[in-house]
């Protein structure tokens, strides 16, 4: 009877734990299960794999569904975008390596890790120069300023092909930062690109280099108090749970930059070519018209749960501007001298 007892009480823990890990199993969802192609892609002539580390909840990133779905109606069938966010393929410069290998046809790269390619493309990234969706759509619209952005790649295989974006980066942070002063008492979490570093060193603020993917744990544990990035972001991945503060710095625009492995785009038919590169065009100048939109709602959601926007100062924002005269001098002499005179002139026309 004690035997009998002992193994009847061994199977009803086996079945509490078979029962646990069927329910931990059921409430586990596939994040990009509202995403999959309404169409059967199997039989496509040509694959166009398209990566990207972010959610499709933001728009700059769901551009590569839009951009799928329409070349796969006007294809007729023929050619697949197979878009793979959410770091499907790895973390963004394993993603560079793979285009220049092709092993990776295309990705939305963030613009700041996109200076890794070329440093002309680093020049979006400067402070106060592409700084509001007006300034964007003007440089992406204006030959003179986009092409020599677009060609800079080439030499690498790599085509730029458009642009989209997620926002105007900030100050989100655990503790409010009202002014320069308070900015220097934050250790903020700033990407893994030279732009970025140069201009924190610049302006003498504390930062740490950190993957995207290490933020949570650092930030919840404050080993950083401070993030660099956008509203849109910051919200949508649920910074704003420990940041509960937002400085609106507004010293650039967030983007994501099209690129795309060339020698794979030259081997493909000449209609194919040109039902991609238009498809493109026309989804990312729809999505940098939703991203305007989208800050505001992201804004409006965020403040509405209690999150405070803190406007800096138009005496702070010019000191940030003379304090990032040595990023202007050093990257000008990259990126071209007289290409970047040329793009800050024109946008503050």
């Amino acid at each position: 009877m004690k035997k009998l007892a002992i193994a009847g009480t061994g199977l009803a823990l086996l079945c509490m734990v078979l029962l646990a890990g069927s329910a931990f199993g059921a409430e586990k969802k596939d994040p990009l299960a509202a995403w999959k192609p309404k169409f059967d892609p199997s039989g496509a002539e040509y694959t166009y794999i398209l990566s990207n580390v972010s959610h499709p909840a933001i728009e700059g990133v769901a551009v590569g569904y839009h951009i799928r779905d329409k070349v796969w109606e006007r294809s007729g069938g023929r050619l697949y975008v197979d878009f793979r966010p959410l770091g499907q393929l790895g973390g963004e410069k394993d993603v560079i390596t793979k285009i220049k290998l092709g092993a990776v046809q295309g990705m939305l790269s963030s613009s700041v890790a996109a200076a890794n390619v070329a440093d002309k493309l680093g020049v979006v990234n400067l402070p106060y120069v592409v700084d509001t969706f007006d300034k964007l759509d003007t440089f992406r619209n204006t030959p003179e300023l986009f092409d020599p952005f677009k060609n800079s790649a080439m030499s690498q295989g790599i085509m730029v092909v458009d642009i989209t974006g997620y926002g105007t980066y900030g100050w989100a942070t655990t503790t409010p930062v009202r002014s320069l002063d308070d900015a220097k008492k934050v250790n903020f979490r700033i990407a893994e690109a030279p732009v970025n570093t140069d201009i924190y060193k610049a302006w003498s603020l504390k930062f740490t280099v950190m993957p995207w993917h290490d933020v949570p744990q650092a930030l919840s544990t404050g080993v950083i108090n401070g993030l660099d990035h956008t509203p849109i972001v910051c919200n949508i991945t649920k910074k704003f749970e420990v940041a509960k503060y937002f400085t609106r710095v507004d010293y650039a625009q967030g983007l994501f930059v099209h690129l795309m492995n060339k020698r794979w785009f030259d081997g493909l038919p000449a209609d194919l070519q040109k039902i991609l590169l238009e498809t493109i065009a026309e989804e990312s100048a729809k999505t940098r018209a939703a991203t305007r939109e989208q800050q505001a709602a992201q804004i409006a959601d965020a403040k509405s749960k209690g999150i405070e926007f803190i406007s800096l100062s138009e005496e702070s924002r010019q000191k940030l501007i003379e304090k990032a005269a040595p990023v202007y001098d050093t990257w000008g002499e990259k990126i071209g001298d007289d290409y970047l005179k040329k793009v800050r002139t024109t946008l503050e026309n």
